[in-house]
């Protein structure tokens, strides 16, 4: 059999890579993917944490389980760019060994490639500039994510059939989950003829962790009306398709309801799921049911206990959809409580009951939950109050400061009461039997108000038995909303390092930059080379298994490697990482026939030549 051909997404410098040509911007250069200014690890540096306070419940206020769960310290806030950020998360030993393969969820947000120019960031990138930047960043973000974790990328029309294939070849058509298609806005833009009014939620990975949606009431339909001993149920049909569509003789007959004496037979093309035989003794045990009444078609007795704890979550999120849903409008109320004098800082903002849903589905507490696209900071505002821990990150350092580290501080202190702190009113079942199944609480509150307008002008009708009799059957009661979060936690702020690499083509050479000395050069050799830095170590830098790092600024001599190799224990080997190296220090470190070696920095740390590349 011939080979098998991979579909691929191509496009123009697809082999090429993108450096920024501006700190904190979106704005990039092509290079080959083995120039240094593309290859090199920047510095993750840790500046301060912040702590918050957990407030004390009061007297008088319920407050959810969620309200309960211990706040989370081991968070990331860093300012930076994406594709720097993932590189120290996925590379740096100190980073990697926390995180690489250790994140539950993965939410997005990317620049929609709109052609836009939003104040707060840049999102008028090319396709292939786009496509370029994604796929860099996505190669990362599949290193971090762990087995049973799960990506999920929130798109508009512009890009999304592009980002579908883009996914396909970095995680796989085969971990593909769904395409969640979001209600973002409950009006449409009046100055085109069709006007977009969802965003799409493409989602790949593992959903063998998933949690379900919750049950209505926590039984969603099932009720004990009977008190039967194995608890609540619900009536399910007894028929399915009959083979080839035709009945199957033994499963096709009359069943009598036992109370009426009406007898009934599967609909056509369809047939009883028992035999004859066995469906006295069903009725007997009360395994089959005429409804809730006695008087109804035969029903088989499905118990709470026997199905699935949760129910299955739609492809479609609309406002109206199995439950009140947001659109982005309450995201910029959101907002607006937050920053009330910075009105419409974001274009897009998400809401919070968003982020709330995918976190929900995703993981469960203390799980990682990763955006390195933050914002405003809703991702990991969320993931806080939901008991899970957080990464992430913000270009633009007028972001950073003013929305995105300000939002978090005011939700470990407890000063955000927006978004899901609070839960809003519920309803709850108010009748002696039970809400009609499938009838949910709120359904049942807008039943009831319909019927009251009906009958508002019609005496006759409010004294009518059966209208009394419907009201009955669908009363209700408001539940007063519950407090799911008292502040608490913390998280780290952390920054990128200025870049200690550069690349200069006229003379095809990599260079030092004017950062590129003291603290900052032994970690960022370090985190080049992969070794774990051991800052508690007198005499090495740091190491790798049984190889220890020394980086030494200007010559390394004779002397430096003698006292070095006197503290080196037996069976180990140094590299030694020197801006200055002649050829007797490389002997003499050669020598001691222990397995060190010498590394020129940058020349031997980044060797790349483009003029040689050329020559070849």
């Amino acid at each position: 059999m011939g080979r098998q051909q991979r579909l691929e997404l191509t496009w123009t410098n697809k082999d090429k890579a993108l450096i920024p040509t501006e700190q904190g911007r979106y704005g990039y250069t092509w290079v080959d993917p083995r120039d240094p200014r593309y290859c090199e690890t920047r510095v993750l540096t840790v500046d301060e944490t912040v702590a918050g306070t957990r407030s004390e419940k009061e007297e008088g206020t319920t407050y959810s389980e969620r309200a309960d769960l211990e706040p989370q310290t081991d968070n990331l806030l860093i300012l930076g760019e994406s594709g720097d950020v993932l590189e120290a998360l996925t590379r740096v030993p100190e980073w990697s060994k926390k995180y690489v393969g250790k994140v539950k969820c993965i939410y997005i947000d990317p620049p929609f490639n709109t052609a836009q120019t939003f104040s707060n960031y840049e999102d008028n990138l090319e396709h292939s500039v786009w496509l370029t930047m994604m796929r860099d960043r996505l190669l990362h973000l599949r290193d971090l994510l762990s087995d049973d974790g799960s990506i999920w990328v929130h798109l508009d029309a512009v890009e999304n059939h592009r980002m579908r294939a883009l996914l396909d070849e970095v995680f796989g058509s085969g971990n593909f989950v769904a395409e969640i298609q979001w209600k973002k806005r409950s009006n449409l833009p009046n100055d085109v003829a069709v006007g977009s009014n969802h965003d799409t939620i493409v989602v790949y990975g593992s959903q063998s962790s998933f949690n379900l949606r919750p049950r209505p009431d926590g039984h969603g339909g099932y009720r004990n009306t009977d008190n039967d001993p194995l608890g609540p149920w619900a009536e399910h049909p007894m028929d399915s398709n009959a083979k080839g569509g035709r009945g199957v003789d033994h499963l096709f007959y009359p069943i009598v309801n036992p109370n009426t004496g009406k007898e009934y037979w599967p609909a056509k093309g369809r047939n009883w799921l028992y035999p004859r035989e066995s469906i006295p003794g069903k009725i007997e045990r009360g395994e089959i049911v005429f409804g809730r009444n006695g008087l109804s078609g035969p029903k088989k007795k499905t118990y709470l206990t026997n199905v699935r704890a949760g129910l299955t979550y739609p492809t479609l999120w609309l406002d109206d959809n199995f439950e009140e849903f947001p659109v982005n409008n309450a995201a910029e109320k959101e907002q607006d409580a937050l920053f009330p004098d910075s009105e419409g800082i974001f274009e897009t903002p998400k809401p919070e009951r968003l982020l709330e849903r995918i976190i929900h589905i995703a993981t469960n507490p203390g799980d990682v939950v990763l955006d390195v696209f933050a914002g405003s900071g809703t991702t990991a505002a969320v993931a806080q109050k939901m008991g899970r821990r957080w990464v992430t990150c913000e270009l633009v350092e007028d972001t950073f400061n003013r929305f995105t580290r300000p939002r978090l501080e005011k939700v470990v202190n407890n000063e955000d009461q927006g978004g899901i702190t609070l839960q809003k009113e519920e309803r709850a079942d108010a009748t002696e039997d039970g809400l009609p199944e499938g009838l949910t609480p709120e359904e049942a509150q807008k039943f009831t108000s319909l019927l009251n307008k009906t009958i508002k002008n019609a005496d006759e009708l409010k004294k009518n038995p059966a209208v009394k009799q419907l009201k009955a059957m669908t009363k209700t009661k408001p539940v007063k909303g519950l407090v799911n979060w008292r502040g608490g936690g913390g998280f780290q702020v952390a920054h990128l390092e200025p870049a200690c690499f550069d690349y200069d083509p006229e003379v095809a050479l990599t260079t030092l930059t004017e950062h590129a000395t003291g603290d900052l050069l032994v970690r960022s050799v370090a985190a080049q080379l992969r070794f774990a830095l051991t800052p508690e170590d007198l005499h090495f830098d740091g190491n790798r298994g049984r190889e220890h790092l020394v980086v030494v600024e200007g010559v390394l001599d004779e002397e430096k490697i003698d006292e070095v190799m006197s503290h080196l224990p037996e069976g180990h080997s140094v590299l030694f990482a020197a801006t200055v190296v002649d050829e007797f220090a490389r002997e003499h470190v050669r020598s001691f026939k222990n397995g060190s070696r010498v590394v020129h920095v940058p020349l031997e740390v980044f060797p790349y030549s483009d003029a040689a590349e050329e020559e070849k």
